[in-house]
């Protein structure tokens, strides 16, 4: 007999694209005559007007739908920018696309492997550069990238450290970009003076600087940035700040400063206020030392200076720099996007406020300070939010990431803060991330589906996102599919949205994605299978992901495993196929996983893996899969048993899940005879008697059902006498609080001491030398005592009476409740166990269980083993106990309803 393994509902960058000319620009001529219209003859400014809404793939595949949209695709003002964050851009891919660069002058890229390819574009015109992933950039490539680029304006490499990047890199950058207007690099591990005064002498045009986060920056140097209006050295380490506070209150032209994560104390913070001539705004975002010395009174403003601090009302601080007519507002950033006539250095201002608020909200919530929780709840969601409203991307981007980074407060178990999430749906910020996934900027599509949790799926759902994010799901790009197939993952947790999710096509995009990503592609492929692996848990869904493929996508994941590897995707598959073959009598899903090639014997494999979250997924797997009678033999055929004996024998000391799931395997596997016979002798009985040995109910209850059908075979019976597995079945059967593990234990002890086992036989290890001897007669006396007083328990000889007097089916209805177990609807017998039933009728002290799930199929076996026969003689019997009378009369009644029933 077995049962299936509960269902998990709930729960967590590989290669990218490459991008070519091809990819771009395909070469297909075919007819762009489209229902009678010939959108060939659009005026050119029109085309080339939505060719610049476009995506690079949406371009490219609209560039190859005929010659014209060809020609029009490669306009120079389209190739004024690229952003190929998404893409692998290597040499190869930058030579190819280097003929349409001629006039490129922004670019994003992600610099980990791209530095020469960036060279390699031939982009003289080049004017700006933004790099992410900068770690693997060196001096002799960033020194290369500014010998060829000349013009560059602005270069920003960050947010990870440049960690081989260092101050000659920085001078070169100096003499050879005269122009450059804007620097910001993040984690530089020193600026020395030499550096610095490079960039003064040689970059006259110098307006932006920052350096984030270094180890060691020349202060005094700093001093001489005379042309510098906006300067941010945040979470910078070992900054002397007496002498920087000094040299930097004497810069002429500085505007705005940001010192936020570091050490500044109160007294570089008075001084900047009180001394620098043009100074309007110090950002000191999460300064301990600086908060620490400040007491309760507000220190917002000095001289018409701005002091923006965690102290402070950020928004009122901000406030200030406006006129009077905005002090009743209360997002101030939204009332400054919304005017119309503003002052240009006003608007320097702001716009550089919102670049830092993003930058030091991302870094601040990556720490996931809990002293911050009041902040975030007060100020720092509703900040977040108005920054999704920006203009700039890059801030749209880092606060969409934010918002998804500081509501998730637990990463490795996906710990959602209740909290904050309420404080995002209250600022309607659902509605803002799902335009920003509407967008046509893939960053900020997958920045922004990041973004959604199961804590706001309700008002996703509401706001039209399931839709949203399915199509996301059948996204080119990899990242925007990774981060939409996770949040599907989220939304399916629970039963509420499923359905909505399939109707959106979202179980097809899942599918397609594990089919098109099917290696080196963790992070979407872990997402992939963990939404289908919640979706499989209902029935309806999980018939549809077989109609999608999905059995044979999982299969193709599994035959990738590799044992030496934890990867989550591994037991993140295992769970989707258990649960899709948690449904046997409802659909084929558990026979047709049995019949995919290679996936009973992967997950076989997968129990010997060194990651315990595989091994418990697979065993469940395994657990659910073994309902089916062919799966059943094939698993034995794969070495089944062999390794889920091993794994009950090695799980003594793991979680309760893998326990209680290698318990259930060897249940399910047992059903088969040959099998029972095959796991005692490979050594499974003496764990599964310790595993009955646990006081947690779901490990003994499922160690309790593999004995009962291993105790049928007399040779096994022995053994669990031997073993010493009688004491602890007598114990199941009075003491346990599940009902179903005291009727497992007592059928097993009903099995065990019939009249195939001798009177004494030696106990203790299952050696030929052993040499204590235990007398059958009296053990078997004590325990089927215990099976008596567990049967009587459930015998109330009023009802009883009163049933046996009139056998009226109201009568018989509340006998068959009284003696129902709840739990004992998850089991599904064979044919064998009917016939062992039936054979047991004949004995006054045992019964069976009535009704359940799996009722139907009962009935049926019941019906061709001819026990209608049987019972109505158990019924009819003159010495049988009246408990077994009105038992028999409850089954036969149950068999007539049946029967009628498939009539």
């Amino acid at each position: 007999m077995s049962r299936r393994v509960r269902q998990k509902r709930e729960h967590s960058r590989g290669e990218k694209t490459n991008v070519s000319s091809e990819t771009l620009d395909c070469g297909s001529l075919t007819s762009a005559t489209i229902s009678g219209v010939d959108w060939t003859t659009l005026p050119d400014d029109t085309v080339i007007q939505l060719f610049s809404y476009l995506n690079y793939r949406d371009r490219a595949s609209l560039a190859s739908t005929c010659q014209t949209f060809r020609l029009l695709s490669s306009s120079p003002c389209l190739w004024g920018s690229l952003d190929l964050r998404s893409h692998r851009f290597d040499t190869e891919a930058a030579v190819s696309l280097s003929p349409r660069c001629e006039n490129l002058q922004r670019l994003k890229f992600h610099a980990a492997g791209s530095a020469d390819a960036l060279v390699s574009l031939q982009a003289r015109e080049l004017r700006e550069i933004s790099g992410d992933f900068c770690r693997d950039i060196t001096d002799a490539a960033l020194s290369v990238i500014a010998a060829r680029h000349e013009m560059l304006e602005s270069v920003h490499f960050g947010p990870d450290a440049c960690e081989r990047i260092s101050s000659d890199a920085i001078k070169a950058l100096a003499y050879c970009c005269p122009r450059l207007r804007r620097l910001w690099m993040s984690g530089v591990k020193e600026v020395n003076g030499d550096a610095i005064n490079a960039l003064v002498e040689h970059c006259r045009k110098l307006k932006d600087v920052g350096f984030i986060e270094s180890d060691n920056i020349d202060e005094v140097a700093l001093g001489n940035l005379n042309s510098v209006k906006f300067l941010s050295v945040a979470g910078t380490r070992n900054l002397k700040w007496g002498s920087a506070a000094q040299v930097l209150s004497r810069l002429p032209c500085l505007v705005c400063l940001d010192i936020s994560r570091t050490d500044v104390n109160l007294s570089a913070i008075t001084r900047f206020l009180s001394s620098s001539q043009n100074l309007k705004v110090v950002c000191a975002l999460n300064c301990r030392v600086f908060e620490g010395e400040v007491d309760s009174n507000p220190m917002q403003s000095r001289k018409g200076k701005v002091l923006l601090t965690f102290l402070n009302d950020i928004f009122k601080g901000v406030t200030s720099l406006f006129a009077d007519n905005s002090k009743n507002v209360t997002d101030v950033l939204q009332y400054w996007r919304r005017t119309k006539n503003r002052d240009k250095n006003l608007d320097e201002i702001v716009v550089w406020i919102e670049w830092i608020f993003s930058y030091s909200l991302l870094r601040i919530a990556e720490n996931n300070l809990k002293e911050l929780d009041d902040f975030w709840l007060t100020q720092g969601a509703a900040v977040l939010l108005s920054l999704l409203r920006s203009s700039q991307e890059e801030v749209q981007e880092r606060a969409a990431t934010a918002i998804a980074t500081f509501v998730v407060i637990d990463d490795e178990n996906a710990t959602v803060d209740c909290q904050r999430a309420e404080a995002i749906l209250r600022g309607d910020g659902i509605r803002l991330l799902l335009d920003l996934a509407r967008s046509c900027q893939e960053g900020l599509q997958s920045e922004a589906a990041k973004s959604i949790d199961s804590k706001v799926a309700k008002a996703v759902a509401e706001s039209g996102g399931i839709n949203i994010l399915a199509n996301l799901a059948k996204s080119i790009n990899r990242l925007v599919a990774e981060e939409a197939a996770g949040g599907l993952w989220n939304l399916s947790v629970g039963d509420d949205h499923k359905g909505a999710i399939a109707e959106a096509g979202g179980i097809k995009a899942l599918v397609d994605l594990i089919f098109k990503w099917s290696s080196n592609t963790d992070g979407l492929l872990e997402h992939a299978t963990g939404a289908l692996a919640n979706l499989g848990a209902d029935e309806k869904c999980s018939m549809e992901v077989a109609v999608a493929g999905g059995i044979h996508a999982l299969a193709i994941l599994l035959a990738l495993a590799n044992l030496k590897e934890c990867k989550s995707r591994y037991f993140v598959a295992a769970r989707a196929l258990a649960n899709l073959a948690a449904h046997g009598d409802s659909n084929s899903n558990n026979a047709a996983i049995g019949q995919e090639a290679g996936a009973l014997e992967a997950l076989v494999q997968l129990t010997y893996s060194q990651n315990e979250a595989v091994r418990q997924e697979a065993a469940g797997a395994l657990w659910n899969l073994s309902f089916d009678d062919k799966n059943r033999e094939a698993i034995a055929a794969a070495g089944g048993v062999e390794a889920l004996v091993a794994l009950a024998q090695s799980s003594s000391s793991a979680s309760r899940g893998l326990q209680e799931r290698a318990a259930g395997a060897l249940w399910g596997l047992s059903v088969s005879e040959s099998n029972s016979i095959a796991i005692g002798r490979q050594g499974g009985i003496a764990p599964l008697i310790a595993l009955a040995c646990s006081d947690i109910e779901d490990v003994h209850e499922t160690a309790a059902g593999a004995l009962w059908n291993l105790a049928f075979h007399r040779e096994n019976a022995l053994h669990m006498v031997q073993d010493g597995g009688v004491k602890p079945l007598i114990h199941l059967c009075s003491s346990s609080v599940s009902k179903m593990a005291r009727f497992m234990a007592a059928l097993a002890l009903v099995y065990m001491f019939d009249v195939r086992i001798d009177t004494s036989v030696p106990i203790g290890p299952s050696s030929p030398g052993s040499s204590k001897i235990l007398n059958m007669d009296g053990v078997g006396r004590m325990a089927l005592k215990h099976v008596e007083e567990f049967v009587t328990s459930f015998y109330d000889p009023q009802t009883f009476h009163s049933a046996a007097a009139s056998l009226v089916p109201s009568a018989l209805a509340q006998i068959a409740e009284a003696i129902r177990i709840p739990e004992g609807g998850h089991l599904r017998c064979s044919g064998a166990e009917i016939d062992r039933f039936l054979r047991m009728l004949r004995d006054p002290s045992s019964f069976t269980l009535p009704g359940g799930r799996h009722a139907m199929h009962h009935s049926s076996l019941l019906q061709n083993a001819g026990a209608p026969r049987v019972l109505r003689a158990a019924a009819a019997a003159s010495t049988a106990p009246i408990q077994a009378k009105i038992y028999a009369k409850v089954v036969l009644r149950n068999l007539e309803h049946h029967h009628e029933v498939s009539i």
